[in-house]
């Protein structure tokens, strides 16, 4: 019987030897209880808690030897290296035969033995106040993500404001120093400001050494960010992750209400775009212990924050490349396909997502980045002009093999491309599917793929009559006019006499 059933069947029991039976025999014979109970009842309205009795512990009698030995072994393991109880309770299966203990069993005794021996000690934490726009706190954690098919790991931002409790969360592939700013950014834009310190572990896109004490070296591109939003940067003491126990419970909060399910996208920008809307829902919740929810205390909050610059931190990271003989162009570990001749300087710009190539400050080629190493990533539009002068090297082309398995060279090329050859010949017939191939650049490769189809549906092979697929919603024709009926009257005329004509019909020629 619980606490609280028991304290009712007190009342009972003493409102029946109050006002009914009147006697401990009667109350409990009516009550079907014991006269041990009625008395005490009658003595007390609140029940004597019982002591709970330490049963012994038989099973466990084999493995105590056993798991004290691991944990006096374990004072000088690593403090990320020790043994857990769940692993303890897993070497007990295999080393220790004969022992049955459950894992709850093993769980309490290591509990109690931990405490004893002085390294399970449970720490008092002082609850903290923050003034509005003052702290943020910044972590990265790891979490999955389904991506067009495919599990992916991902490395998950999280910037907490102390004091409103609002959250930002973005996800990227890697947690590299380009992601690590740009998450920054897109933080201060979407709280409309920028807090006076953040706080952070010390992770190595910003610090470069561990110094004694609270210094450290930081990385010079990650001071310069600093100094360009102009906010003070704190850093948590080694292994301590409590000194930024805001944002990890956060981080925990997060998990288990907006990972759980392992949510589904087409690629990071839409899952990106569904954490966005799920840190705007989560403006709505109340944290306990206050009295407004999270986005009202966030509107509070943004007035104190700093004010925004005008423009912000240039996040690429910059580099000059020439161009190599294969038309790519080597950034950071890997090599990109440019439209430029070989042995030209190009300026290329390395985001967390994205390489941008310029020339003269005008963009010329931009691609997805890789996170590989030594890896060519090709695109097959800045082969076009090389193609059309060598048109043989386009079947194996590895261009032509990225643009497959991305999806960008449907079926109906390959239709499109063998009718062109049978037509022209090998040589003409791909120098025709290049000069299609390129009609892309101009209206779109989605409308080309459209209008390819459409050119095969109605049986056309000629790069004129694509074309002219290609421009059909803007070719303009004149609309037929209706005109009534009685309005040509105005237009008659008289009939010609043909007499005269047909006078000389009946002259006669002179011999």
């Amino acid at each position: 019987m619980d606490w609280r059933a028991k304290v009712e069947i007190f009342e009972q029991i003493r409102r029946e030897y109050e006002f009914g039976v009147g006697t401990i025999q009667g109350v409990a014979r009516k009550l079907g209880v014991h006269r041990r109970m009625v008395r005490e009842a009658i003595r007390s309205a609140v029940p004597v808690r019982r002591k709970k009795t330490e049963r012994p512990r038989t099973k466990m009698v084999a493995a105590v030897a056993f798991i004290d030995g691991i944990l006096e072994a374990d004072r000088k393991a690593p403090r990320k290296q020790r043994h857990t109880a769940h692993r303890i309770w897993q070497r007990i299966r295999e080393e220790v035969p004969g022992c049955t203990a459950a894992e709850r069993t093993v769980r309490q005794y290591v509990e109690q033995r931990k405490q004893a021996l002085g390294f399970a000690e449970r720490e008092t934490f002082v609850p903290q106040s923050y003034d509005w726009g003052v702290e943020a706190q910044v972590d990265w954690y790891e979490a999955y993500a389904d991506m067009d098919g495919e599990r992916v790991k991902l490395q998950v931002f999280s910037l907490r404001s102390m004091a409103s409790g609002a959250v930002y969360h973005r996800a990227y592939l890697r947690a590299t120093q380009q992601a690590f700013l740009e998450a920054h950014e897109l933080a201060f834009h979407y709280f409309g400001g920028v807090f006076r310190r953040l706080r952070y572990d010390n992770l190595s896109s910003a610090v470069k050494k561990i110094l004694r004490g609270y210094e450290r070296e930081l990385t010079a591109r990650f001071i310069a960010f600093r100094s360009h939003w102009q906010y003070q940067a704190d850093f948590c003491t080694p292994g301590e992750g409590h000194e930024k126990g805001g944002v990890e419970g956060e981080v925990g909060y997060f998990r288990r209400n907006h990972w759980v399910p392992i949510p589904v996208s087409r690629d990071l920008a839409e899952l990106n775009a569904k954490l966005l809307a799920d840190c705007r829902h989560d403006e709505n919740r109340m944290i306990s212990g206050r009295q407004e929810s999270v986005g009202a205390l966030l509107l509070a909050e943004k007035e104190h924050l700093l004010p925004l610059p005008a423009e912000d931190f240039e996040l690429a990271e910059v580099s000059f490349p020439k161009v190599d003989q294969a038309g790519c162009a080597k950034v950071l570990t890997n090599f990109y396909s440019v439209p430029l001749k070989a042995g030209t300087v190009v300026e290329a710009r390395a985001y967390s997502s994205v390489v941008e190539f310029r020339q003269n400050g005008v963009s010329v080629a931009r691609h997805e980045r890789s996170y590989a190493r030594s890896q060519q990533v090709l695109d097959l539009e800045h082969y076009l002009e090389v193609l059309e002068r060598k048109p043989g090297a386009l079947r194996g082309s590895k261009p032509l093999a990225q643009w497959r398995a991305q999806g960008r060279w449907p079926q109906s090329y390959d239709q499109l491309w063998e009718s062109l050859n049978e037509k022209h010949g090998r040589q003409g017939g791909t120098r025709s599917m290049v000069a299609i191939i390129r009609m892309g650049r101009e209206f779109g490769y989605a409308k080309l793929e459209t209008s390819v189809a459409q050119a095969m549906a109605l049986g056309c092979t000629d790069v004129a009559a694509i074309r002219h697929l290609l421009m059909s919603d803007k070719l303009q024709h004149a609309a037929a006019t209706t005109i009534e009926i009685g309005a040509l009257a105005a237009y008659e005329r008289p009939l010609p006499t043909m007499s005269e004509y047909d006078q000389l019909l009946t002259t006669e020629v002179p011999a």
